[in-house]
């Protein structure tokens, strides 16, 4: 699958490592990298990653057969707005956003009926960001999870799956509800654990607070890389799936509390089969190639 013209709104990480990935395997005949910030721009250019650098949305979209959003979710529904009257007949509308209940809510109804809009969201990434932290083997290996609905243009869904396949991705479609839960426990709510242990650490007394970055153990040091995320992406990610997050987020008090017993009474025996249940998890995402 090649695109005559792909513009990529948004080229931080995500964006310049699918940029990079495009260039690379030739599937666009014209990529175009649009970004707001005059200094990523000068960057974009500076490391040749597309053929066309830009902050204006028209110019961009203007005869673009694949149009692809990386930036925060709740800059969609403005983006819509501004492009939508560029967007030419058959054009896709993509994105590699978090959230996909957001993507339909808010970006969907912008978009004229002659685009089709094919939500995306590539499991995939690093606590970097900017175009200089891209690279194109980001995706290979990963999963790219699509949300297209029941009225979805399927040659476009093929279009857009053809894609990431040719970057090396796995493909799977599900509903947005479905992929906002899933995603609400294997990578939101890990996060927010992440700010909060970070956070917790931020607010000990000064001597014990300095001890703590001094000493850093494996777990906290895993607790920092994840906690040095993109702080804007995570606020969005965590407003617009409020309701999944709120209610992992329940069950995983529940079980803290339960754990909080158990070592209060000493029940051995309950912390070592949950310990045991957990790393036969971390096995199983090994043996899944996901570590």
């Amino acid at each position: 699958m090649t695109f005559q013209r792909i513009a990529i709104i948004g080229f931080g990480l995500i964006g310049s490592s699918l940029g990079r990935a495009i260039k690379q395997h030739g599937l666009a005949g014209t990529l175009v990298a649009v970004d707001r910030d005059e200094a990523a721009r000068a960057e974009i250019v500076s490391l040749d990653l597309a053929d066309e650098v830009t902050g204006d949305l028209v110019a961009a979209v203007t005869d673009a057969d694949l149009v692809i959003l990386a930036t925060p979710v709740a800059t969609y529904a403005e983006i819509g707005r501004i492009i939508a009257p560029a967007l030419k007949p058959g054009a896709i509308v993509s994105d590699v956003g978090s959230v996909k209940q957001a993507v339909l809510r808010d970006l969907a109804p912008t978009l004229p009926a002659h685009a089709h809009l094919v939500p995306g969201h590539p499991i995939a990434g690093t606590e970097k960001s900017g175009p200089g932290a891209g690279f194109a083997s980001l995706f290979e290996g990963r999963w790219c999870i699509l949300t297209p609905t029941a009225e979805t243009d399927r040659t476009a869904v093929d279009a857009v799956k053809a894609l990431w396949h040719a970057i090396g991705s796995d493909v799977e479609e599900m509903d947005a509800d479905h992929h906002d839960k899933v995603l609400a426990i294997t990578s939101h709510l890990p996060h927010l654990i992440a700010y909060t242990i970070v956070g917790t650490a931020v607010d000990l007394e000064d001597d014990i607070q300095s001890e703590v970055v001094k000493f850093s153990a494996s777990g906290f040091r895993d607790f920092t890389r994840i906690a040095a995320s993109d702080p804007t992406m995570w606020r969005d990610i965590f407003l617009n799936n409020r309701e999944a997050v709120l209610e992992m987020l329940q069950r995983l008090t529940e079980d803290l509390f339960a754990l909080q017993r158990a070592i209060r009474w000493g029940e051995g025996d309950f912390l070592h089969e949950r310990f045991t249940r957990a790393r036969a998890i971390r096995r199983s995402v090994i043996e899944a190639k996901q570590a």
